[in-house]
């Protein structure tokens, strides 16, 4: 009698799952809402049911009860589906309660508050409550963070500095939940953690502390993690045991429990402070690759052994790697053509390479972690050589976008406003904007020739900025190199030398001002269309 395993989810978090499960010997059944999941086709057997249907879930389980089961999921945002159904069941698991505890921001903020645990003050917002709510009534002074209660991947979530950015982002948190509930909470500024764990019977064991490397204010983008963390050991500790104190108030990790644990903790000014603990091993490339490519322990082997009522086991590290995962990602518009794929994929210490968007793809400047192009992974026996990796990787990869779109277009135009979201590519100052606006305009005298001149811009040549994925200004220009065919100078400094090409003209002030905004991809979407190019 083969043992079956259901698997919630059958995306790309949940690849590892049900590939572990088949080499254990499990019968393997993914459940998904999306019949075109990307690793639908990878399980034994694929039921297309929503993951928020836990009754419809439970009723599918129910007629598989003649045989051993167990149920899990990592990386979705559905382990009180998992509970319940466990629990109605009689499976192993966690109570559907305490899942509930794990799944809604608002009942974990109060939970952490009875337990007397470090955690953000906060109030709870309705569309009902939003227009009654006062500044009295504020979890405490600006900035605040604004999230919806019940989603994952930073949907919906943002600082926010004052009351009218309050009431605007309160509404897009509420768009972002399922319940209709949103939460506002103290602003906590430090380094974040994640954490994750396997909790059975009572005991929780650690599977790896990573850095958080977020970016993009208001909003909290992670560009990447490194696995294992590099801060001290004695604030790694300190992390840890806030992080056990939150699990236990959570009631997830009781004498009968047997799932899994992951936290986000940050490091604020007064100590560690909770910013949630999840009810499953978290998503993120953590638990399913740089874990285990940094210590040799496959965090979900574990969590599948706990749900088929087995201890879990051969949860010791067995090497000491580091393992840094960096996402690549798009200012806004149509995918044209990727390229750079093959070259990242055979550089030292790359492990995977995973492309989220296509020829045609839409693609925006991320306002949450769902949003980005893709992801590099890498592994090496020291830190310096995987994080040099990862990101020379992310970098070889360039992504050209369509000309004249819209979206591009009106992104471009936004290096007039220094509010603007999304950022610059190139954090300029004042100095340098000034510089910019002296610089004489783009000269075409014909159809634009591959080796047109670039009129010198000292000031932006000489500052040593990078972009978003940390390419210098020279690199910079070479990928426009890459992708244009334009044989570009190198980078001159001094406009007294500049000789003008009398027959083609040069790059002026637009070509720089869209090199700035967009990086190597504004600037080639301006050539593009200074070419005509379709």
């Amino acid at each position: 009698m083969q043992e079956r395993i259901i698997i919630l989810g059958a995306g790309i978090m949940q690849g590892p799952a049900i590939r572990i499960a088949k080499e254990l010997g499990f019968f393997t059944i993914a459940v998904d809402g999306d019949s075109k999941a990307v690793n639908a086709g990878l399980a034994d057997q694929f039921e297309q049911i929503d993951l928020k249907d836990k009754e419809g879930i439970e009723a599918f389980a129910r007629t598989l009860l003649h045989e051993p089961l167990g149920i899990i999921t990592a990386g979705t945002d559905f382990s009180s589906s998992v509970a319940w159904v466990a629990e109605r069941l009689g499976l192993p698991g966690i109570p559907y309660e305490a899942a509930l505890n794990a799944s809604d921001k608002a009942r974990m903020r109060a939970c952490f508050k009875k337990a007397g645990l470090p955690s953000p003050e906060f109030i709870a917002i309705t569309e009902a409550s939003l227009p009654m709510i006062l500044p009295a009534a504020m979890p405490g002074p600006f900035p605040l963070v604004i999230k919806p209660v019940d989603n994952m991947g930073g949907r919906g979530c943002r600082r926010v500095d004052d009351i009218k950015e309050f009431n605007k982002a309160a509404a897009e948190a509420l768009r972002f939940s399922r319940s209709g509930t949103a939460i506002a909470e103290s602003y906590i500024e430090g380094p974040e953690f994640s954490i994750d764990a396997i909790v059975y019977k009572g005991k929780i064991t650690v599977c790896g502390i990573a850095d958080r490397h977020i970016f993009f204010p208001p909003y909290f983008i992670e560009m990447g993690h490194t696995m294992p963390s590099t801060f001290p050991l004695e604030a790694q500790k300190a992390v840890l045991e806030t992080f056990f104190a939150g699990v236990r108030a959570l009631g997830i990790a009781g004498t009968e429990c047997a799932g899994a644990a992951k936290g986000d903790i940050k490091l604020g000014p007064a100590g560690p402070v909770i910013g949630e603990i999840a009810a499953r091993l978290s998503g993120g490339y953590m638990s399913g690759w740089t874990y285990p490519y940094s210590s040799g322990v496959q965090p979900i082997r574990a969590a599948i052994l706990a749900a088929m009522n087995r201890k879990p086991d051969s949860l010791v590290p067995q090497k000491t790697y580091t393992s840094a995962e960096r996402a690549f990602i798009s200012i806004p518009g149509t995918v044209r053509a990727i390229t750079g794929i093959k070259t990242a994929r055979g550089l030292p210490y790359i492990k995977d390479v995973f492309v989220l968007s296509a020829q045609g793809s839409k693609v925006e400047f991320p306002r949450n972690n769902v949003t980005k192009c893709g992801n590099v992974i890498s592994a090496a026996p020291e830190n310096k050589l995987a994080v040099e990796a990862a990101e020379i990787a992310a970098r070889s990869i360039l992504i050209e976008l369509e000309p004249a779109d819209p979206k591009t277009e009106k992104f471009i135009a936004g290096a007039a406003l220094p509010e603007a979201y999304p950022p610059d590519a190139y954090q300029e100052g004042h100095e340098i904007k000034a510089a910019l606006l002296e610089l004489p305009e783009t000269v075409v005298l014909e159809q634009p020739k591959r080796d047109i001149s670039l009129y010198p811009f000292p000031a932006f040549a000489q500052s040593g900025l990078k972009d978003y994925a940390g390419r210098t200004i020279e690199e910079g220009l070479d990928a426009i190199r890459k992708l244009t065919g334009f044989s570009l100078p190198q980078l001159s400094i001094n406009p007294v030398k500049f000789t003008d090409n009398k027959k083609n003209g040069f790059l002026g002030k637009s070509f720089w001002a869209a090199f700035i905004r967009g990086g190597y991809q504004g600037a080639v979407y301006y050539l593009d269309n200074l070419s005509g190019e379709k």
